[in-house]
């Protein structure tokens, strides 16, 4: 008995349980089993036409990304005065909705990333090997190209002149205040990510229905909400990839550091709390009393 209670000392069990257990320790084997980790490296799936359909839907949707939300910020920035225009919400609104939209649509495929931090981030955590990242994030920054460039040659004329919905540190602001932004609001926005896919937590809340991409599409609104005056909202390196490619001013490049370094870190922090913190597996005695 005493030497049952040391171990539980040793093992960090706590004196006193919870009456209803609570997080990862409500958990049980019978509604939910770990997957294994993804291998960092998988040949086989160069061989797979799975593999390749979702690098397809990554570029498409990244594309139809960039398209719709750049489109948006160059109406905003033609119109005569705010009132004439969607403005900033109508902004917020185009970039979460189309998240919303686009993961729906592609998540049974390649998952619905859309977003390079959003595959590093999972990547880090083990949900997908570095084969499958590597080739989504080139099929991502591909289609955001694509996307601004479809958008170009819609108003050539106007284009360059609205700063091609590229991503910079707007005038009052610093480099810090910049990389603080993208990193803060890609937190958001990958945690969204890492909560609202947890297999475990929907085996837990089953019953209550989880439609993944709404919260993953309102907390991009939110983060654009609260950093366009900042740097414009980047949070997701392959839309300011591609924004700068296409206007290619160097306002735009000198920043752009910013739009990658922010985002990794912040999608890197994510995935270690999500990881470390939330999902913890609780510390048990190895025998009962």
């Amino acid at each position: 008995m005493a030497e049952n209670k040391e171990e539980d000392v040793k093992l960090g069990a706590n004196k006193f349980t919870e009456r209803q257990p609570l997080g990862t320790a409500a958990q049980t084997d019978k509604d939910y089993k770990e997957p294994p980790p993804a291998p960092l490296f998988e040949p086989g799936e160069l061989s797979s036409w799975s593999f390749y359909r979702a690098g397809i839907a990554e570029f498409i949707a990244t594309f139809l990304f960039l398209y719709i939300t750049v489109l948006t910020v160059m109406g905003v920035g033609r119109a005569p005065n705010k009132c004439a225009s969607v403005g900033i919400q109508g902004i917020a609104w185009a970039f979460g909705g189309m998240i919303f939209a686009l993961v729906y649509c592609t998540a049974g495929i390649s998952g619905g990333h859309i977003n390079p931090a959003v595959t590093f981030g999972l990547f880090l955590a083990r949900k997908l090997s570095l084969t499958r990242a590597i080739f989504y994030i080139v099929m991502q920054s591909l289609g955001a190209i694509a996307g601004a460039g479809v958008v170009k040659g819609f108003m050539p004329g106007h284009y360059q002149s609205l700063q091609g919905g590229a991503n910079f540190v707007n005038h009052g602001y610093t480099k810090g205040d910049g990389l603080g932004a993208e990193i803060v609001g890609t937190f958001v926005l990958v945690y969204t990510v890492f909560s609202a896919t947890d297999a475990k937590r929907n085996a837990r809340d089953s019953h209550v229905p989880l439609l993944a991409p709404l919260p993953i599409g309102f907390a991009v609104f939110l983060v654009h909400l609260a950093t366009i005056p900042i740097t414009g909202t980047g949070i997701n390196p392959a839309r300011s990839l591609g924004a700068a490619i296409i206007y290619n001013r160097d306002h735009a490049w000198n920043d752009h550091w910013i739009f990658w370094v922010g985002p990794f870190i912040g999608a890197a922090l994510a995935a270690v709390y999500h990881v470390i913190v939330i999902r913890a597996i609780p510390f048990k005695s190895r025998a009962q009393c």
